[in-house]
């Protein structure tokens, strides 16, 4: 898969979330690894969602992973902290900020 294909389908995935009730600033880096890697962001402002497949210097945390890790984290199916806790899932940054990550993927529309 390459990193446009992946790209898309994970924009797909967090373009789900309902993040209207959400009023804090949050930015997100996500670098990806081996297969499909590449490097986008997801912030959330002023109640809206953005994904976009850019780098984003001003972010609260950056994760790293790979695309696969990435897939079932967005897909609910892998909890973050337990990512993180095995090594599938290298957080930096504001750790406080990085936890609400969760937070969008549970956000999901039905």
């Amino acid at each position: 898969m390459t990193y446009a294909e992946f790209f898309s389908q994970i924009k797909g995935e967090f373009m789900n979330a309902d993040v209207s009730g959400i009023t804090e600033h949050l930015a997100y880096q996500f670098n990806i690894t081996g297969e499909a890697s590449g490097i986008f962001y997801v912030e959330v402002k002023d109640g809206k969602l953005y994904v976009e497949p850019y780098e984003y210097f001003d972010r609260d945390a950056m994760f790293t992973c790979s695309a696969e890790t990435l897939r079932e984290l967005a897909e609910g199916k892998l909890d973050p902290v337990l990512a993180f806790t095995v090594q599938k899932l290298k957080v930096e940054g504001n750790i406080d900020k990085a936890l609400r990550f969760k937070e969008l993927v549970e956000r999901k529309r039905a």
